[in-house]
């Protein structure tokens, strides 16, 4: 699929090391606004460290990450510009356990976009109903289903106003019957035009909503496609193997 000619979000020439582990290879990555894009691959493939990366959660040694003409560098120089601009929703939920469902939804903005309580307050229960758990506004996390937890947490980077979503496998540490409520808040989103790059294994989601389905080996892209032409006709013998044992 085309990117536009001003990408959102513009990875280039990306390589990272831990010590002597070169984890990402010569990563080249754009995305159009709008675009879901889905990366999958085998565990230590370099998915997630991508994606934080993106975020400037983890410094790289070499290329550049620019998104929405924010260029973020090596000694990431623009680390609070582009998390503004960012959402990140983990597998671990991260919320705060002594804070409410509202107050953790209505910290970022208050503290980092200075506004006001009432208009964060109002923001955020407006992101609560649209993933569906306003009523739990005056609850803590340590009351809540996991898949609740993970849709607060959607519904506390939405509070931000991101112009761009990260999914970091959002329903790996949930229970099978969790899942899917976490992933039609996802399907919501996609068809409100939000633009996302979701890590995930969760290949019918992959079918469903991703503009391009991005497969990562060893730190490197091998594959990138359609969701038609990556599940139906895969070019790389790699892809192929991991997807024969995914699908089983």
């Amino acid at each position: 699929m085309s990117v536009s000619v001003n990408p959102i979000v513009s990875v280039a020439g990306l390589n990272k090391w831990f010590g002597d582990f070169h984890v990402l290879r010569d990563i080249d990555l754009l995305v159009g606004r709008g675009q879901r894009i889905v990366i999958c691959g085998p565990s230590g493939s370099g998915k997630s460290t991508l994606i934080r990366c993106i975020n400037a959660l983890e410094e790289f040694q070499e290329g550049r990450i620019t998104i929405d003409g924010i260029e973020l560098g090596p000694n990431l120089r623009r680390v609070d510009d582009i998390r503004r601009d960012v959402g990140m929703v983990f597998q671990s939920f991260n919320l705060f356990p002594h804070l409410t469902v509202l107050e953790n939804c209505t910290l970022a903005p208050i503290w980092v976009r200075h506004m006001p309580k009432k208009d964060a307050d109002a923001a955020a229960m407006k992101y609560l109903e649209r993933v569906r758990i306003p009523d739990k506004a005056n609850a803590y996390p340590g009351q809540l289903s996991g898949g609740q937890q993970q849709r607060v947490a959607i519904a506390r980077a939405l509070t931000m106003t991101p112009k761009v979503m990260l999914f970091d496998e959002p329903t790996s540490a949930l229970d099978p019957e969790m899942v899917k409520e976490v992933l039609d808040t996802m399907v919501d989103l996609a068809g409100e035009g939000m633009t996302m790059l979701v890590v995930t294994h969760e290949m019918g989601f992959a079918k469903e909503v991703a503009s391009r389905v991005v497969f990562m080996d060893a730190g490197q892209i091998i594959e990138a496609n359609t969701p038609d032409q990556f599940f139906a006709n895969p070019q790389h013998a790699r892809t192929k193997l991991f997807l024969s044992q995914i699908l089983r």
